[in-house]
């Protein structure tokens, strides 16, 4: 069992920055993959960025160069910076990590985001 606790969310103008984090807790020695997704409204959850545990990263399309991904092994955590906010990035975010072997998937409760003037 994983548990991932995310925060980090909450209410920002277009154009600003916040810090998104997931502390991993549990079978954490078996995490390979973690990442983020969100789901806006009425939409169907996305990848947004992933990581896994040797660096190696992946990016949605449409947050390639304002949102960055990072890792921290050694304290279980996952970052999501992101800049350069948009209005269309306003959606739940969900930690996710991937075990090893199992490949089984966890997930943390979200955490709103929302970019509006």
């Amino acid at each position: 069992q994983v548990q991932l606790v995310e925060s980090g969310g909450g209410l920002v103008q277009p154009g600003g920055s916040l810090r998104l984090s997931c502390v991993g807790s549990g079978s954490i020695l078996r995490i390979n993959l973690m990442g983020w997704y969100r789901q806006g409204p009425g939409k169907q959850r996305e990848l947004v960025a992933r990581i896994d545990r040797g660096g190696s990263t992946n990016y949605a399309e449409s947050v390639k160069g304002r949102f960055t991904i990072s890792r921290d092994n050694a304290k279980n955590t996952v970052y999501l910076q992101m800049n350069s906010l948009k209005p269309e990035d306003t959606a739940v975010y969900y930690c996710n990590a991937e075990l090893v072997l199992t490949r089984n998937n966890y997930w943390g409760q979200g955490t709103q985001v929302t970019v509006s003037s």
